[in-house]
This record gives C-alpha cells, structure tokens and sequence, in this order.
C-alpha cells in the first residue's frame, strides 16, 4: 500500500473507523451478513476497501458459510456500482474492472 501512499497506520483491519484504508472486509461482513449492505455509505468514504474473495471454489455445506458468501458477494457489487476504480488482484497481479 505504500506505492499508494499509505503505510500502515492507514489501515483498518475489518473495522470501520476513520483511517483511509479498510482490508478484510470480508471478516465484517461475516458479523451481520443480513445488514452488510448498510455499510455502502460508510464504505464509500473509504479511499481504498480491500476484501479477499470467498465467493469461489468449494461451495460450502452449512448455511451460514453459504450466506456469508452470499452477502460479502453482494456487498462488494453493490460498492463497486459505487466506486470510482475497481482492482481485482490476483497472485499480486492487478486486473481493472473498473476506472
């Protein structure tokens, strides 16, 4: 993060506070994956919103994991529809979605 000019007193680990950067979103929505959408306002504040993607391989046999898939999906389309840039990275290798 700090080619983006943020080190890491930035950085919020899954906790909405004032820092410019949040990262595992994912770990917040598991808290409340029935309100998760409600962090749209909020999230959109942030400079930069990092969540790992649990939205592939095994799907997962008890209900819970399934929903907190589902809503961390969910969630991260409704703060893409949102967002200025959207940067999938994988094994380190950035993909614009959206810019």
């Amino acid at each position: 993060m700090q080619t983006l000019g943020y080190f890491e007193a930035d950085m919020a680990d899954a906790v909405l506070d004032d820092r410019p950067v949040l990262y595992n979103l994912q770990n917040i929505v598991q808290l409340d994956t029935d309100n998760c959408l409600k962090l749209v306002p909020a999230l959109k504040k942030k400079a930069v919103v990092i969540c790992n993607e649990v939205g592939s391989g095994i799907i997962p046999f008890n209900q819970p994991d399934t929903a907190w898939r589902e809503a961390t999906g969910r969630l991260c389309n409704a703060l893409a529809k949102e967002s200025d840039a959207v940067i999938r990275m994988v094994c380190g290798i950035p993909t614009v979605l959206k810019s």
